[in-house]
């Protein structure tokens, strides 16, 4: 390849890095938008608390069933079309959950949501992965760092819409439309990707493959942990240590935050000390923290335990997919995998949560949490990188050379 080649291949990518980054943000965005009108879609439908929580975990059940399908419209479609479709559709159904004027049809709305918003997640991690195999450096953690501000801009956006008394109708109508049309230019440059004539196509509905399973177990723990923490972090302040629901919230938000900061700066840690040595860090970061959780006297003790857990299972979740991405000759498959024992990690861990304290009490629940955070240290071998092929050599899909509507 020509040097001039070389640098317009380059550029290329550069490009798809920041719209894929783009993607992530938008994607997260729908997330926060959604979460912060919660109350206004339960009144609206009149449904109870416990109805609510059971219409909650539709949309878990929509993304766990679905993204064993991505990877059939991928091989069928291309990457960019296949993700510019799948994130419309994400955005678009945004408004559904707040039209839903009952719980059966709330029912319906979030599954249809965790559908859409399921396999665009798997069509935009594959897009990373191949984007951070061409730049030959991690960029996942970045890229899921972005989800993670995407949803802070949705979250902020949804309370000062909550604080002006907006109809969330309304509301998720307008910012739809907004992340819509962002998601759409941006697909304008990720990489179109497609498979070489003479491969076989996957099967409509493809079960996680073998490498994927031991690489969900290490997501798995990740996001059990995550779950937990967003999930109970308020409510174990509030009952095991007696603060105030003000200083409870904190904690939630101290935990969220310390989580998007990690992502963001993770790539670094990744690049400098590998995936395995960030991860067992992470790990250990991670049981230490649940340690302090468990034994906190004071509420303080309690919260640094929580940053702590936020802080060491960051990184774990972007590393999960770009480990699937490279762990067979089929990527979209082994990351819809991979995201599906992962999302079913996030509908069990609230409810296991719940289960186990009810039966005996929170410390215990969270001494849970602290062992499975120790199973990222042991697990963490599973992450590393294999042998990448060299830059000269032809992906495993062909790319187009530029941008194509």
């Amino acid at each position: 390849m020509s040097k001039d080649g070389r640098a317009g291949r380059n550029q290329q990518v550069q490009r798809a890095r920041y719209a894929t980054a783009v993607v992530f943000c938008a994607h997260g965005a729908v997330t926060g938008s959604f979460a912060t009108r919660v109350p206004w879609i339960q009144e609206h439908a009149s449904v109870s608390a416990g109805q609510l929580g059971l219409a909650l975990a539709f949309p878990a059940i929509g993304a766990s069933l679905a993204m064993p399908l991505a990877s059939s419209v991928i091989h069928r479609f291309g990457t960019r079309t296949a993700l510019r479709g799948l994130l419309a559709l994400c955005t678009m159904v945004l408004v559904l959950p707040s039209l839903a004027p009952n719980l059966v049809t709330l029912c319906a709305a979030l599954f249809v949501s965790g559908v859409a918003g399921g396999m665009s997640d798997v069509a935009m991690n594959a897009q990373g992965v191949e984007v951070e195999r061409r730049l030959g450096r991690s960029i996942m953690s970045g890229l899921h760092g972005m989800w993670s501000v995407g949803t802070l801009l949705g979250s902020a956006g949804g309370t000062l819409a909550a604080h002006l008394g907006a109809d969330a109708r309304l509301h998720h109508a307008l910012a739809g439309a907004v992340l819509t049309v962002t998601g759409v230019i941006a697909c304008h440059w990720v990489l179109d990707l497609h498979p070489a004539q003479a491969e076989e196509a996957p099967p409509r509905f493809a079960l996680p493959p073998r490498s994927a399973l031991v690489i969900g177990a290490v997501g798995f723990c990740a996001v059990f942990a995550e779950g937990a923490g967003l999930d109970w972090s308020a409510i174990y302040l509030r009952d095991v240590l007696g603060t105030s629901a003000g200083l409870a919230a904190a904690s939630t938000t101290g935990f969220t935050l310390t989580m998007a900061v990690a992502r963001i700066a993770g790539d670094a840690a990744v690049n400098r000390f590998g995936a395995v040595r960030t991860v067992r860090g992470g790990g250990v970061l991670a049981a230490f923290g649940g340690f302090l959780v468990v034994i906190a006297p004071h509420p303080a003790v309690a919260m640094s335990g929580f940053a702590l857990m936020g802080l060491g299972i960051a990184v774990v979740v972007p590393l999960a997919f770009a480990a699937a991405g490279r762990s067979g000759a089929r990527p979209s498959q082994a990351i819809a995998g991979v995201a599906t024992i992962m999302y079913t990690s996030g509908l069990v861990a609230p409810s296991a949560v719940g289960s186990i304290a009810q039966a005996t009490s929170l410390v215990v629940s969270f001494g849970l949490v602290t062992v499975l955070a120790c199973g990222l240290a042991l697990g963490a071998s599973v992450l590393r990188p294999r042998e990448a092929p060299p830059a000269e050599a032809p992906a495993r899909e062909p790319v187009t050379t530029g941008p194509r509507s």
